[in-house]
């Protein structure tokens, strides 16, 4: 069987205009209330570089709303949406960049329809788990059955493989990074590993073992470019241009990262 190696920007132009609405309310809804979880356990602030693009539309009916925030544990932290739902195509952001003090994967999830369903959702590594075997055994190695056992259970699924080599190189062992009907069935599995990952996931910074500080400034540094390197380097920047323009999009791409915040990060403790 071969595999479909289509961008997103050639899933949308294929499909012609498709209304996604009733999808995008669903993703929405599923990351404004993990939102507001994350918000509960840490001590976050919301960074003025980006009031300004609390919401922002395009001439040609695009609109989206993107927020920073920063914290003592939490570097960057991006809750936000970019939609033209009546064509076919959302896209809606939960990522959580911690502090140096603690080596635990950041949180990346992004929500989409181009006009499928489509779920990006990963435990992003902060080191190369080929030499750093302690991190690969305490977040990775445990997942791999939970990988397995959902991509058996699930099989209206269809992965998504990215064409670009930066974006493959950039996701964990046991990123799940698929598409799927539009439909309650999907947004019901969807929300279920969702939750279940955060959950999971705050455990672990619960958990946590503190970084020597003389270690984190290298750290605080890697994760930064990182971040950078991610934002920038993503193909469906492209669907920014068109909806958006340019000059939009860089800005858009600097809020992902954190290029324009006013706050200082985490200091190193």
């Amino acid at each position: 069987m071969s595999q479909n190696l289509k961008s997103v920007q050639e899933y949308f132009d294929e499909a012609g205009p498709t209304d996604v609405t009733s999808l995008f309310a669903d993703w929405k809804a599923l990351i404004d209330r993990m939102a507001t979880k994350v918000a509960d356990r840490f001590d976050l602030v919301r960074d003025p570089s980006t009031d300004a693009l609390e919401s922002f539309t395009s001439e040609n009916g695009p609109s989206g709303s993107v927020r920073g925030y920063t914290g003592p544990e939490v570097d960057w932290m991006i809750h936000s949406h970019m939609e033209n739902a009546a064509l076919g195509f959302v896209n809606v952001h939960l990522t959580i960049w911690l502090g140096p003090h603690v080596r635990v994967p950041h949180f990346g999830m992004a929500l989409g329809a181009f006009p499928q369903g489509w779920l990006f959702l990963d435990s992003v590594p902060r080191s190369n788990l080929m030499t750093d075997t302690d991190s690969f055994d305490k977040y990775y190695g445990p997942l791999n059955d939970e990988w397995e056992q959902f991509q058996a259970d699930n099989d209206f699924i269809e992965p998504f493989v990215s064409r670009s080599a930066f974006v493959r190189a950039s996701l964990s062992p046991t990123a799940f990074c698929f598409m799927a009907p539009g439909d309650q069935r999907t947004t019901d599995v969807v929300t279920e590993l969702a939750e279940r990952h955060l959950d999971r996931w705050l455990a672990w910074v619960d958990e946590a073992e503190r970084v020597p500080v003389e270690e984190q400034a290298a750290l605080a540094a890697e994760d930064e470019l990182t971040r950078r390197n991610i934002a920038e380097r993503d193909p469906a920047n492209e669907m920014g241009d068109r909806f958006f323009g340019p000059e939009m999009t860089q800005q858009l791409v600097r809020a992902l990262w954190g290029g324009d915040r006013v706050l200082p990060r985490p200091h190193l403790r």
